[in-house]
């Protein structure tokens, strides 16, 4: 335990004297710069129609609702990104630079090696994403007036979702180099959110073939069901027409989660992992 500890901090380390997280709390603070004033602006045209007269449906619920789902999905892609970025060159592209070997040999050793990287990536992209997502409720919440039925669960998801890809993109950096890993990691990332929207067009139409194209990629991919489930969780108890337009999603369908996909997700993340280490194990560095 102790040398899983020395590579994440050794990580952690890495990154901040390249200065990596001073970049990335710069542009974070641009994009909740531009997502508050898009809340400040919506909930002010909100507010001078419902003086000039009745709305139909619950304005304040659509618009909040929206924003923050729209959020979600700009917060996904980013703790994505950033989970991504820091494990992609985790093993070949380390191996590459010669940085590797002294680590693996003279250091903690392989598993060590392994499970730091994880430790340091997995931790700071899930933390990253919750405090962006929560971030982005609390602007909400403020300047409008709305807050999600539920706040935590969301941003659980998310978090869960970007920690898998970090699993994948570890499981890739065993066998590819870093540019064609980034690339591949990414690819499925979108892959596995464009079969996620056919599977929602799929129930609209309906669609038994684009329904189980959905399935399939929630079992495959669970970090889509995962942002599915916290859309649905923004507004599990909200009724009427604005009830029935908000869980249609601003980008796919919210979808609620059975029970059993947390277990599903954690116990993905665990065989990615464990088929990472056992595959690492035996390879020549």
């Amino acid at each position: 335990m102790t040398g899983v500890l020395v590579i994440a901090a050794m990580t952690v380390g890495e990154l901040t004297r390249r200065r990596v997280f001073v970049v990335v709390l710069i542009l974070t603070a641009g994009f909740l710069t531009l997502y508050g004033a898009a809340n400040a602006a919506a909930f002010h045209g909100i507010r001078t129609v419902s003086r000039n007269g009745s709305v139909p449906v619950d304005t304040v619920a659509l618009a909040g609702a929206t924003l923050v789902g729209l959020a979600m999905f700009a917060t996904l892609f980013l703790g994505a990104v950033l989970a991504v970025f820091l494990t992609m060159s985790a093993v070949r592209g380390d191996a590459e630079q010669g940085l590797l070997q002294p680590l693996v040999v003279r250091g903690p050793g392989r598993r060590a090696f392994f499970a730091g990287r994880l430790l340091a990536a997995g931790a700071i992209s899930a933390m990253y994403t919750l405090a962006v997502y929560l971030a982005s409720v609390l602007l909400t919440g403020w300047l409008g007036g709305w807050w999600p039925d539920s706040v935590l669960l969301p941003g659980l998801d998310l978090a869960l979702a970007v920690a898998i890809l970090a699993g994948l993109s570890l499981l890739g950096s065993v066998f590819l180099s870093t540019i064609p890993n980034g690339i591949a990691v990414l690819m499925v990332y979108g892959a596995g959110l464009v079969a996620g929207l056919i599977g929602q067009i799929g129930y609209a139409l309906p669609s038994q073939q684009l329904q189980q194209i959905g399935r399939i990629s929630s079992w495959a991919l669970p970090f889509d069901a995962l942002y599915q489930s916290g859309l649905h969780a923004l507004t599990a108890h909200t009724e009427g027409v604005a009830g029935v337009i908000v869980h249609l999603g601003p980008l796919g369908g919210a979808q609620a989660a059975g029970p059993g996909l947390g277990v599903w997700a954690v116990g993905y993340l665990i065989a990615t992992v464990a088929a990472a280490q056992a595959v690492f194990a035996r390879r020549d560095l």
